[in-house]
This record gives C-alpha cells, structure tokens and sequence, in this order.
C-alpha cells in the first residue's frame, strides 16, 4: 500500500480542500464587496451592482474548472482565455477601486496592490481547489495493488532412459527397408534416428541383424 493509499493521505487531502475553499471564498467576498462598491460608483443600480463582481470573479473560478478538466487537449486554449482576460479585469477593477476608496494618506501604488490580492488568491485557490478535487478522487478509486511472492522456478526432474536400448523389431524391419532398397538416410528418417546409428546397425552381420534381439549387444571379438 502506497503512502497516497494511507488513511492519512486522505486526511491531508481533504484539510488541504477544505483550506483551499475557505481561502477562495473569503477572496471572493473581498474581492467581490469591492467591485460591488465600484459597480455602483460607476452608476450600476444599487439592486444590481452585485451582479457585477459575480460576473467577473464568477467567470474566474468557471475558467479554471474548465482549464483543469480540458487540460491536455486541444481546446483548451480557450477557457485559458477566458480566465486571463477575466483576472485581468478583476485585478484592475480591484486596483482602480482601491485609489477612489481608499484613504488619502495610503499611497496609491500601495493600496492598488492590496485590492489586486483578492483576486490572484481567488485565481490560485480555486485552481488548487480543483486540483485537491481530482487527487481525492483517484486515491479514493485506485486499485490497491499487492505484489504477489515469485514462485520458486524448480527443475523438472530429467526423465529415465536406459541407455543402449531400442525398441524390440525397429532393426529387423530396418533390414527389411534396406532390402526393399531404402537407403540409410531414408531409414532413419523413418525411425527418427541419425544415419550413422543406422550405419552402425547394418554393420553387424546380417544373421545377427535379422536374429538377435535389438536390446541385446554382441560382444566385440577379443584380439590376441
């Protein structure tokens, strides 16, 4: 079992969404008050200056899922798109929103870079929220796989065979072939012997070819 498998890795994956998502949701309030605020300097409806911000920052956390589940394939070029041109507008509604609401003693530069805060963590949290997402899902689903012991590779013991015997008949009817006029090749082709064994068996005398057991080996003459 992989560490990702563990009880604790799930635990840690799901504090880290949780985290993510807390973090998410208070950059959008901040980010979302703020271009409320702007919507309605800007002479949006008070009823609907809301609508504003949900746009933006909502197109933001749309875009990401989008980029995160398209990622690899061809189209995803255009949720990366929509969620650079959508930060783009939130980061700059943010900052213009700070240098009319913010206090005459902060410099501009200054409170232009906190109000752009809220939106860039908006960006990351939820990339990573989604990312957390997909890692919880596939330690939940993947198979746990347990290697199994190699089996001990044993020889096959190597069959018995007695050496010097041939099956009784084989030279009685090989001597036969030759008299029919096969040839030593063609006998032992039939056999499934090598020539020369078939030479060594014509070798013999003929009476003891066509009379003697095939098992049984006449003993070489002894010279003086």
């Amino acid at each position: 079992m992989t560490p990702a498998h563990l009880p604790n890795g799930r635990l840690a994956v799901g504090t880290a969404i949780v985290g993510t998502v807390l973090i998410a949701a208070a950059a959008f309030w901040l980010s979302f008050t703020a271009l409320t605020n702007l919507a309605g300097r800007s002479g949006v409806a008070e009823g609907q200056a809301w609508a504003w911000p949900l746009i933006v920052d909502g197109l933001i956390v749309v875009a990401t899922v989008a980029v995160v589940a398209l990622d690899g394939q061809q189209t995803a070029w255009y949720p990366w798109l929509l969620l650079m041109a959508a930060t783009a507008v939130s980061v700059t509604a943010n900052a213009l929103h700070a240098t009319v609401a913010a206090d005459p003693q902060v410099p501009i530069p200054l409170a232009a870079c906190v109000a752009a805060v809220p939106p860039l963590v908006l960006l990351a949290s939820t990339h990573l929220t989604v990312v957390l997402v997909r890692a919880s899902r596939a330690v939940r689903t993947a198979p746990v796989t347990v290697e199994e012991p190699t089996p001990t590779e044993t020889s096959a013991p190597a069959p018995v065979t007695a050496v010097g015997q041939e099956p009784v008949g084989r030279r009685e009817l090989a001597a036969r072939l030759r008299v029919e006029g096969w040839s030593n090749k063609a006998i032992a082709r039939e056999f499934g012997v090598a020539p020369s064994t078939v030479g060594r068996w014509f070798a013999k005398p003929e009476a003891e070819v066509l009379g003697a057991p095939d098992w049984q080996e006449t003993p070489k003459e002894l010279t003086a």
